[in-house]
């Protein structure tokens, strides 16, 4: 019963594609109630739809994290229709990739506002709610990027890195209230967002030359670590980054 995470209703931001599908549909094998959440509302209701179909215990709300007012409005929403939110996984994240010298303000704003602002916004929603009840889990989805930089990558980086000390700050702030937060790191798994790097021969070659376990990770593969930070496992665990990675972060 320790990894018990039955009946939590959980509310995992992006996660209609990607990292985000493969995290709700872990969540959802284990029984936990999964709230499903996407820009689109149509990719929402499809993945909702999908969830039913395989005996899920799941429901979607669309609304985009980087927009403050939509946020609000959706997390009033949820919390009239299904009570108090048990877990909240920050999630969402969109990725923009150019030398840092050519980017615009726009383009590096709209990085920063989903992958790190976003996920502030969306806890802040909520938070109240399980300071009033004494519980509750928070379990942002940082990135081997929280640590290491990348040529190309730096507003992704910035994002990333800035969300390593939101885990820390949320969990220094909250822990009194029972509240855990931590974060999950994944290294470099295959997704859609990954896919012109995992079709790159030459990319392709250095990653799995540079990560000890000489390959790319699988999605399944970030569910033991999700699983163990959503249940009481890790009741005592907090401000903390596990880090998914084959073994990158630990060697040069």
């Amino acid at each position: 019963m320790l990894f018990n995470i039955e009946g939590k209703k959980i509310l995992i931001t992006g996660s209609t594609g990607g990292l985000g599908l493969v995290m709700a549909e872990g969540l959802a094998r284990e029984g936990a109630f999964v709230i499903l959440n996407g820009r689109t509302p149509e990719k929402v209701d499809e993945t909702v739809e999908s969830f039913l179909k395989h005996g899920y215990k799941a429901c979607g709300y669309a609304f985009d994290i980087s927009i403050a007012a939509e946020v609000e409005r959706q997390m009033a929403q949820i919390d009239k229709d299904l009570g108090c939110i048990d877990i909240l996984v920050n999630n969402a994240g969109i990725q923009h990739r150019g030398p840092l010298e050519e980017f615009k303000l726009e383009e590096w704003n709209k990085v920063l506002n989903t992958n790190l602002t976003g996920a502030f916004v969306v806890t802040n929603a909520l938070i109240k709610s399980m300071i009033q009840r004494q519980k509750g889990k928070i379990i942002n989805i940082c990135s081997l990027q929280s640590e290491l930089a990348r040529s190309s990558i730096a507003p992704y980086a910035t994002s990333k890195a800035g969300l390593n000390m939101l885990t820390k700050a949320m969990a220094t702030e909250w822990a009194k209230y029972n509240i855990q937060v931590n974060a999950i790191g994944p290294g470099y798994f295959k997704t859609v967002m990954t896919k012109a790097l995992w079709e790159n021969p030459e990319f392709d070659n250095w990653l799995c030359n540079r990560t000890p376990a000489h390959r790319w990770g699988n999605p399944e593969e970030l569910l033991g670590a999700l699983i163990f930070l959503a249940s009481d496992a890790s009741s005592y665990v907090n401000g903390q980054i596990i880090y998914v990675d084959g073994g990158m972060t630990a060697c040069v």
